[in-house]
């Protein structure tokens, strides 16, 4: 890469100021491109552009609105080898890692594409004759999402599917850390046809254009995606403002292993999802409670399932975790580790951060975590995992539910009881029995508590983008 522009009404462009922010590789700390940096001129002609662009798009039918995200999902995976290497040169997972990622962008695009198609209406009986009594669903209208660093492209799509499949136009401010995957996935939407306005990319100062664009009054919806300091901050700006507003904010699964599971199998799954993208993802397990019974052997499981993990660049062959994204996230998880043994956690594995080049943290086994801890109350959104014992299951539901996060949760036991009874007490909005079963297109996606309302995935995802107005006829009088 070298310069990532803005895209404004249909036209790749710098910012009128000519203002760049350097980006950076995290497995090497060298600087390997730039990102046009938007101020509020920027902003307003990416504003105006949303509001012509919507008036477009919310006439075009749901059919042709669908034919073109549907082109744009083919076009994606034709182009995921490329884009896969953006990718990992600025977030720093491995390669392989980045073109799931790209590929389930294209599944996102289909399914929100067909989904557009089904955002019915309904009919109510009326209680008088010759009265119809409609119910309709509109775009909201022109919407401003913000995503975050972690999945630059899937939680860009997320947001993107599902405005556009209701016929809302977006402005767009994606990661600075990770432009270039991003503008890729606006550039195949506009490759596929979309009409100009309706899809504007912007990056910058990120409380400069969420405070600018939030109280905007063309801005009629609000999509963030980040940690849940910063989402109650917009929260309460967008509530000033009477927005709608989606918050996908931070976690701190607890991941629940009972007596009954399968124990090797529950330390390789919860394994896997732990140290995908080093960790840095919201819906990663981080609080392992095991019970009594099989403590040992998944504590010994998942060690082992850890010393697996090869750490390195992921543009190298045979790389299975790459760096943390920046020297803030190696700086925060390094904070966490020391905070945890010092007040009497020990490490089975890892513990410490690269004393090399990159942003690298060894993948990070602790047990014997106190609950003063801080990691146990502050999400570590890092490649560390901290084990409990439990002894019942009132025990453990108390641990489960004892956090202000509610957003994913995981357990494994042989016993539909149990299973019955995580269902209705696990204050999460997403839990995954048995396998790690969260995140697919047709699924929703979000949580409760400080880990924000609305979803990101599953019909309820388009729903937030529509508008429900009622309509009464009557027969006009003779």
């Amino acid at each position: 890469m070298s310069k990532v522009q803005l895209f404004i009404d249909g036209e790749w462009c710098d910012s009128l100021s000519g203002k760049t922010i350097p980006v950076v590789n995290p497995a090497t700390e060298e600087r390997i491109g730039e990102v046009a940096h938007a101020q509020r001129e920027d902003l307003e002609l990416a504003v105006n552009a949303a509001a012509r662009g919507f008036r477009v798009w919310r006439k075009m039918s749901p059919l042709d609105r669908s034919a073109i995200l549907r082109k744009a999902a083919d076009l994606l995976r034709q182009r995921a080898d490329s884009i896969a290497t953006m990718m990992t040169l600025e977030q720093g997972k491995p390669v392989a890692e980045s073109k799931i990622e790209i590929l389930g962008c294209a599944d996102f695009l289909d399914w929100f594409a067909e989904e557009g198609r089904r955002t019915y209406g309904r009919m109510i009986p009326a209680r008088g004759e010759g009265i119809y009594n409609l119910v309709m669903k509109e775009p909201v209208g022109p919407v401003a999402a913000f995503t975050p660093w972690n999945f630059p492209m899937s939680q860009a799509v997320r947001k993107l599917g599902a405005a556009l499949s209701a016929g809302c136009s977006v402005v767009i401010k994606p990661p600075e850390e990770t432009p270039s995957s991003p503008a890729e996935l606006i550039r195949v939407l506009a490759d596929a046809g979309l009409p100009k306005g309706v899809v504007n990319l912007v990056y910058g100062v990120p409380s400069e254009i969420s405070d600018y664009l939030i109280s905007h009054p063309v801005i009629r919806k609000v999509s963030f995606t980040g940690s849940t300091p910063v989402g109650k901050q917009l929260a309460s700006l967008a509530g000033a403002h009477m927005k709608r507003i989606t918050m996908e904010l931070g976690g701190h699964a607890p991941a629940i292993v009972f007596n009954d599971a399968d124990v090797k199998f529950a330390a390789t799954v919860l394994a896997g999802g732990k140290y995908r993208n080093a960790g840095q993802v919201c819906i990663a397990p981080t609080r392992f409670l095991i019970q009594d019974g099989v403590y040992d052997q998944f504590v010994d499981e998942f060690v082992a399932k850890t010393k697996e993990l090869k750490v390195g660049n992921g543009l190298n062959e045979g790389v299975t975790i790459g760096p943390l994204a920046n020297d803030r996230r190696q700086a925060a998880i390094g904070t966490l580790v020391d905070d945890a043994l010092m007040n009497g956690a020990k490490a089975l594995t890892g513990g410490k951060r690269s004393q090399n080049k990159g942003y690298f943290f060894e993948p990070t086994v602790l047990v014997d975590v106190p609950k003063s801890a801080r990691a146990m109350n502050e999400e570590p959104f890092g490649p560390v995992a901290l084990m409990s014992r439990f002894k019942d299951f009132d025990e453990v539901m108390t641990e489960a539910n004892r956090l202000p996060y509610g957003l994913a949760s995981y357990a494994y036991t042989r016993s539909v009881k149990t299973s019955t009874a995580l269902a209705a007490g696990i204050e999460s909005g997403m839990l995954s029995i048995n396998h790690y079963g969260l995140a697919l297109p047709e699924l929703p996606f979000g949580g409760m508590k400080d880990s924000g309302y609305g979803s990101e995935g599953g019909l309820e995802a388009v729903e937030a983008y529509l508008a429900t107005k009622f309509v009464s006829q009557g027969s006009p009088a003779s």
